[in-house]
């Protein structure tokens, strides 16, 4: 079933023109153009999740589309094991080759389908609790956003199959002693995680808060929520993308150093792709 289906993808999109993107030193990703296309929400969700735990040998990634987050925690936990889990066909046929071409074929485990069912769940516990948990869910809601004529970017933008609390909730049960949840969120709901965390029995550690622009609304947060006994001090810190006169800010300059990217201004830059804003 699962091979038709992403048989049935392949060919719907075979006429898509595909980009060969660079997303660390050493990982490439093919991506749809017209489709959707990793943004600052992946990027800063695997700095964050590789800073929280960098010694993490285990790691799930929830609604993995075409794989962006898994390579970049694969590039930068070189003795990690991956999960992925993701539920449109086109993204996932995708992330499968994405996976083989960046020879990850031996450490990641693709898994295809809605994390929020029951089998899914189980096909992923069955592979043990994992330290690191990474998502960036969709933040709109569909009954007061516009979708994209493109399904792919309409999951990916659009609260389809739920939002963050779906997240949260299949990822609590799934995390070591210790472990860390990563996850984006709307910047302007906090309340929405806050409250799930609780009644999952996560502690938010850390809320990085992004702006796109200095002076503007911030456009979501990236969270940390930890699995212990005791509460943890929250830190919040704000990140921006550009400073008041457009100017990429040194913030963007350390996220491409950490994955080993040099910053060229002579081409389009994953930094200028705040997909889950723009996309229509």
């Amino acid at each position: 079933m699962v091979r038709a289906a992403m048989t049935e993808a392949l060919r719907e999109h075979a006429v898509d023109e595909r980009s060969d993107d660079a997303i660390t030193r050493d990982f490439r990703i093919f991506q749809r153009v017209r489709g959707h296309r990793y943004s600052i929400d992946d990027v800063l969700t695997a700095f964050v999740a590789a800073k929280a735990k960098p010694g993490a040998l285990r790691v799930l990634d929830l609604g993995s589309g075409i794989g962006s987050v898994a390579l970049m925690l694969a590039w930068k936990l070189p003795d990690a094991e991956l999960t992925t889990i993701e539920a449109q066909e086109i993204s996932f046929a995708l992330q499968r080759e994405n996976i083989t071409r960046n020879g990850l074929a031996q450490r990641c485990v693709p898994l295809f389908g809605d994390f929020r069912e029951a089998p899914i769940r189980e096909a992923a516990r069955a592979r043990g609790l994992f330290a690191l948990i990474t998502g960036t869910p969709p933040y709109f809601d569909p009954k007061s956003a516009l979708a994209s004529s493109d399904s792919q970017r309409t999951y990916a933008r659009l609260e389809m199959r739920g939002g963050v609390e779906a997240y949260i909730e299949t990822a609590a049960p799934l995390l070591t002693e210790g472990g860390a949840l990563v996850v984006c969120a709307d910047a302007l709901k906090p309340e929405r995680v806050l409250e799930t965390a609780a009644r999952c029995g996560l502690h938010p550690s850390e809320a990085l808060v992004v702006h796109p622009r200095a002076g503007k609304a911030p456009l979501f947060t990236v969270w940390t929520l930890r699995k212990q006994n005791t509460e943890v001090p929250l830190v919040t810190t704000p990140w921006v993308a550009r400073d008041e006169a457009g100017v990429r800010t040194p913030a963007q300059y350390e996220i491409r150093a950490f994955f080993g990217l040099p910053m060229n201004d002579q081409q389009a830059s994953v930094e200028d792709g705040l997909a889950k804003e723009t996309a229509s």
